[in-house]
């Protein structure tokens, strides 16, 4: 949710507006322009992941759009086109197109996004923090016999699958990437095999340091995973510390996460480490 009161109906829903609806480019793009004005991408991952694949529902034109998915919306507005209030008409676009309860992300926590919220009346049900800190080499303190080994693609998959699904059981968008989602981001230009970090214990993998790394921005941890088996064991720290050392050898300066707004335990070991908050993304919810 991007823009003050700012974004607009597809064609097929607005009759008296022939601009053409949006196309994956057309979201893409708009994207972009939202991302480099606003500091902060106003569509996750996964949702673009679904754009591509066609599981996302688009509403909206290039001007401004909404990706609709399982419950959640995500909308963004050109740079170009703001103060229009193309922003709550998109808003009311999403909800007619949709039944129950549906949580709207503010990436960013714009102000813009909090006047459409509290204008719909939403409540707010997460925040994610992101965090950033300086990038220096770290010695991961391992335990004897346990080792760091880059992902092997098509050879490491189910067991990192198996993993992540268990460390984030509770977490409704990593906890849900299966094969397809996995491979999508492999085949995404920032994938770097050697930025994925598994730590092993005998032939189970028990925590993980995902990396993602793309020119001009910070080094991002994409995902930190540990097993709910082996938690306490000072793992999360051990890949943290690889993947800072990982981001140190790539001649990163800067590393990049997000985080929880609740989770003490992750902020204690982020805080640790160097990281400060930097923005916020918060979930708005509507229940109908």
């Amino acid at each position: 949710m991007t823009g003050p009161d700012d974004t607009t109906r597809a064609s097929s829903a607005d009759p008296t507006d022939s601009t053409p609806a949006a196309g994956v480019d057309d979201v893409l793009s708009l994207a972009a322009a939202a991302s480099a004005t606003d500091g902060s991408p106003p569509f996750n991952d996964q949702a673009l992941v679904e754009l591509r694949s066609g599981e996302a529902r688009v509403l909206g034109d290039r001007r401004a759009a909404a990706l609709v998915r399982d419950g959640e919306a995500e909308l963004a507005v050109h740079p170009d086109h703001r103060g229009r209030g193309l922003g709550a008409r998109l808003v009311q676009t999403v909800l007619d197109a949709t039944t129950g309860p549906i949580a709207f992300w503010a990436h960013g926590d714009l102000p813009g996004a909090r006047a459409l919220a509290a204008r719909f009346g939403a409540v707010e049900t997460r925040r994610l923090l992101q965090q950033r800190a300086p990038v220096g080499p770290r010695s991961p303190r391992l335990i004897d016999g346990d080792r760091l080994a880059a992902f092997r693609p098509g050879v490491d998959d189910a067991a990192w699958l198996d993993l992540n699904s268990r460390a984030f059981a509770d977490h409704p968008e990593q906890g849900s990437i299966d094969q397809s989602d996995l491979d999508a981001r492999q085949g995404d230009d920032w994938f770097d095999a050697d930025d994925f970090v598994l730590l092993w214990r005998g032939d189970e993998v028990i925590a993980f340091c995902w990396l993602k790394v793309e020119t001009g921005q910070p080094g991002e941890f994409y995902a930190v995973g540990v097993h709910p088996g082996h938690q306490g064991e000072g793992l999360g720290g051990a890949v943290v510390d690889a993947g800072l050392t990982r981001l140190a050898e790539r001649g990163v300066d800067t590393a990049a996460l997000y985080v929880e707004g609740d989770n003490t335990s992750a902020l204690r070991l982020y805080a640790a480490r160097g990281f400060t908050d930097h923005a916020v993304d918060v979930q708005w919810t509507l229940t109908r």
